[in-house]
């Protein structure tokens, strides 16, 4: 029922965040003093080749970044049924503004709403003052939720225990993960995400592999083209992933996950076989440090990403190894400030000279 040690047990062929050698990804300094480092892990995939790797091949959950492979589970029959974008809200993470919730319920019969079991939440985003009554359709999963139910109707799938792994639904997500990472392979665990689905321990690389396949099978069906025909629907207002798909005219598909993942699926020339390349936050959700990170792979790509939001007097500064070396040159040409952003955080005289 409860965890043995409050030092964490070790479990043969599970590596902890202790074990792994993390790498620093970018730090935050203040007039050239380092306040806050980063430490993560990058994989960049062409196709099923993992051709860069820093900061260690993680194990991690995959969470709500894995959201456009399991939709694949039901594309057939929600294709036939929904719009384009109720299709967007399936597989978003979103903020629970009135147009998310409007989405996520259009998906099932107002009578079908009791199935719909999301844990209560309030919006993720809330300007001003503001006191909510925490409701299952706030929930950023209420979406996926939702389409998950109606698929499940429309295969003739059980909607009762739809929460748990031995539901038809799992297992059919798992020959997806399967299409891209071989038929032989299985999750070294299942957990309980946060909305309460099964998700699937993966590591760094192989869900970069899976991010290269969705570029690769972009056309297969409507997920690609519905994330891009309503980007703000993914996440919401000043969301990274929102704001890649606008920025990258149809060239990157973007999900956030849990935890400090994000995931790019991104259709490029040089990459005929789908690059996906993955970033994973080693202590959690930072949303900018991940926003200067996006920028900077994407940056060396030819695809522009504009700053997040500037820091309070510190500069953020890249470490190189987030790109392969080839890019080490257009990395340099990626600057993490903006004309408007000066280094406020320095004197304008030399304060030596009044010690």
């Amino acid at each position: 029922m409860y965890p043995r040690s409050p030092l964490g047990e070790r479990v043969e062929g599970i590596p902890t965040g202790r074990d792994v050698e993390w790498e620093p990804l970018i730090d935050f300094r203040r007039n050239g003093v380092s306040e806050t480092t980063i430490h993560g892990a990058v994989a960049w995939a062409h196709g099923n080749e993992i051709f860069h790797s820093f900061g260690g091949n993680v194990l991690c959950y995959g969470r709500s970044m894995m959201k456009p492979l399991m939709m694949k589970v039901f594309t057939d029959e929600l294709g036939k049924e929904l719009d384009w974008e109720q299709r967007a809200i399936a597989v978003a993470s979103h903020n629970g503004d009135a147009a998310h919730v409007s989405a996520a319920q259009s998906i099932l019969a107002a009578e079908d709403w009791g199935l719909m079991q999301t844990p209560l939440d309030v919006p993720l985003v809330q300007f001003g003052r503001q006191v909510r009554r925490p409701r299952r359709w706030f929930h950023t999963c209420s979406g996926e939720h939702a389409a998950l139910l109606r698929g499940s109707q429309l295969k003739g799938w059980e909607e009762v225990g739809y929460l748990l792994p031995q539901h038809p639904f799992f297992k059919a997500y798992l020959k997806q993960a399967q299409r891209y990472l071989g038929n032989d392979w299985r999750p070294l665990r299942i957990a309980r995400d946060g909305c309460g689905l099964p998700t699937m321990s993966n590591t760094v690389g192989e869900l970069a592999k899976i991010y290269a396949g969705l570029v690769r099978d972009k056309n297969e069906d409507w997920i690609w083209p519905a994330m891009f025909k309503h980007p703000d629907l993914v996440g919401g207002f000043n969301r990274l992933d929102s704001t890649i798909l606008k920025s990258s005219d149809g060239r990157v598909m973007a999900k956030e996950g849990a935890d400090g993942l994000l995931g790019m699926a991104i259709d490029h020339p040089d990459y005929p076989k789908g690059l996906g390349v993955v970033i994973k936050i080693a202590h959690g959700w930072n949303s900018q440090a991940t926003w200067y990170l996006a920028r900077a792979v994407l940056g060396v790509l030819g695809i522009e990403l504009r700053n997040p939001y500037a820091l309070h007097r510190q500069k953020a500064f890249l470490v190189p190894g987030v790109v392969p070396e080839e890019y080490l040159g257009e990395l340099e040409q990626v600057p993490t400030w903006d004309e408007w952003d000066p280094d406020t955080e320095r004197y304008d005289f030399d304060w030596e000279d009044y010690l």
